[in-house]
């Protein structure tokens, strides 16, 4: 249950009690510190100022209509006005015997699903995914995981870069490579193979005229060019689902939304953005002005939307995009996982979709932006050489680099399983670097940091899961053999059971913002409480049956919801290390 919200609306029906306005804002937030309860009501202070009494005396009144009954064990007022909750073990106890025996923890479906689609990932065709590809599509996928744990309908749109002038080039260098080796090339390197159409088209005037044919030709239809396009996007998304499936990602090739699906409605975009005069033309182009951006001469700025040559633009697709996404797909939310330099680009786009009605005000759209990755230098992340790292390079690396830790730790186990203990190490190590991070800000890249067993890393948290499994391998008692309620006396099982029902409002927050570092701090949080807990409070030698029943039950639910919350993230778990 989600006892912020419990909370919150008791506390604001106490304040209009009071005499705040019907719209007052309580502000009932986690306590930073135990002494000041579990839950801490701010709002007084702003409530009090607008009705020009003493913040104190409002927060006075309003604790004496607080009807807290079973809820919570004391009530306080600190300060000028902060009412600190104090809950009721007994209330605490009821909860956590009702978690532990579900297996969502306890934490019930939304009663009102939304229909959410969230854009991540990307990459481009003809080319492999490398590290810039990594942040969009292991934080897209953590909010996904997430919007569908909480029983949203969530569709995973892949913008794959499959359209563009640069397919003409393409699809002639597939044709010459087709017909000097007379049969079908693998495309096995990418990278390779689009140097090497790029060095021939500088260099060869006859395949650059074909290539520009190829352009006309692919627009228009020909099935020819439609062939051989469709085996470049074919042979790059089967090599991506290699990566998605390492990086343990959910999107598959049912998921691909590439750029190629909005073309046939970008014609009927332009003139109607024409005949509603939110369009012009420029200079031979046809542009849209913005009085919401302006250039340096403080004019409105000019957003072309169709080039002089008829060629349209990023900004034109994602107006199409965005269309399409509202009306075809009926998306009531919008979230878009691309990095922060596009974001001028998108704020554009989506100003010109709402000034054009294409998606309504009561439809988010949300750019949740993202910052780069940094090598321990502070600069954009390279190999050695100074080139991209692909990301195949860099999931090779991290698996061998969990290999031998875990060899080290495990010199005797059988190899299979310390190939799939090495895999989830090393993945998830890379996974949980990333999402620990606050998305919106850079982060540096770092093995040493990122597969340590202390602090905030994905080797931490699977070794906390698997400690905790431990308990129970050590009591030689089954989940179903625990029937006693729990009982909480102990400073150290009360904190831990608050925080553990903490977990629906953790996952509240990541779904309404899309920030997955949210959660690792809770679980870390939740994995050092444990470790308080066990410390403090014998759970094997208890003093009585069922206070080792009890605390099992909490130890229990701190491995269900590591495990739920790693799952979230898309980080596995293991049964031993």
């Amino acid at each position: 249950m989600n006892i912020q919200a419990l909370l919150s609306d008791k506390v604001s029906q106490a304040l209009i009690a009071a005499g705040a306005p019907a719209d007052c804002e309580p502000q009932v937030r986690q306590s930073a510190k135990v002494q000041f309860g579990d839950y801490q009501a701010n709002g007084v202070m702003a409530i009090a100022k607008k009705l020009g009494m003493p913040p104190r005396q409002l927060a006075e009144q309003a604790v004496a209509h607080l009807d807290l009954a079973g809820i919570a064990g004391k009530v306080e007022i600190a300060g000028p006005g902060f009412i600190n909750i104090f809950l009721d073990p007994a209330f605490l106890a009821q909860h956590i015997d009702r978690a532990v025996q579900s297996d969502r923890v306890g934490i019930a479906p939304v009663a009102r699903p939304q229909t959410i689609v969230i854009d991540y990932s990307a990459p481009n065709v003809a080319k492999e995914m490398h590290v810039g590809h990594l942040r969009s599509t292991i934080i897209g996928d953590a909010s996904v995981r997430t919007q569908e744990f909480l029983g949203h309908k969530v569709i995973r749109a892949n913008h794959v870069g499959d359209w563009g002038t640069q397919f003409g080039m393409l699809i002639a260098y597939l044709e010459k490579q087709q017909n000097e080796n007379a049969g079908d090339m693998a495309l096995a390197d990418l990278e390779g193979f689009y140097r090497e159409a790029k060095k021939t088209y500088d260099e060869d005037q006859s395949f650059a005229e074909r290539a520009r044919s190829y352009v006309v030709k692919l627009q228009g239809g020909d099935e020819y060019c439609r062939q051989m396009w469709r085996k470049l996007v074919d042979i790059t998304m089967s090599q991506n689902q290699i990566s998605y499936q390492r990086l343990n990602v959910t999107l598959t090739r049912d998921d691909v939304m590439g750029e190629s699906l909005y073309n046939p409605m970008l014609p009927g975009i332009v003139a109607d953005l024409k005949a509603k005069g939110l369009a012009e033309e420029s200079e031979g182009a046809i542009v849209v002005f913005l009085d919401e951006f302006k250039n340096k001469e403080g004019e409105p700025m000019g957003v072309i939307i169709q080039k002089k040559d008829g060629g349209y633009l990023y900004t034109t697709t994602d107006i199409a995009c965005a269309k399409y996404r509202y009306e075809t797909l009926h998306a009531d939310r919008v979230l878009y996982y691309i990095d922060s330099r596009q974001h001028q680009h998108l704020m554009q786009a989506w100003t010109i979709v709402r000034k054009a009605g294409y998606v309504p005000e009561s439809v988010a759209l949300e750019h949740h932006m993202f910052g780069m990755m940094l090598g321990k230098d502070g600069k954009p992340f390279k190999t050695r050489a100074g080139g991209t790292v692909k990301l195949a390079d860099l999931l090779d690396e991290a698996l061998e680099r969990a290999r031998r830790l875990v060899s080290e730790k495990n010199p005797d186990m059988d190899p299979a399983e310390l190939e799939k203990l090495a895999n989830a190490v090393g993945i998830g190590a890379v996974k949980y670097a990333d999402l620990s991070k606050n998305r919106t800000t850079d982060y540096v890249f770092d093995w040493d940091n990122m597969l340590a067993f202390e602090g905030n890393t994905a080797p931490y948290m699977q070794y906390a899961y698997t400690r905790v499994l431990s308990v129970f391998r050590k009591a030689g008692i089954a989940e179903a053999d625990l029937s006693a309620v729990p009982v909480l006396e102990a400073s150290h099982e009360i904190q831990l059971a608050v925080r553990l029902l903490q977990f629906e409002e953790t996952l509240a927050v990541v779904a309404r913002d899309g920030t997955p570092h949210v959660m690792c701090s809770y679980l870390y949080d939740l994995a050092g409480l444990f470790s308080g807990f066990y410390e403090h409070c014998p759970i094997l030698n208890a003093d009585s049956d069922a206070q080792r029943q009890s605390r099992l039950k909490l130890a229990l639910l701190t491995a269900k919801t590591l495990k739920l919350g790693l799952d979230t993230l898309g980080i596995e778990t293991v049964e031993r290390m």
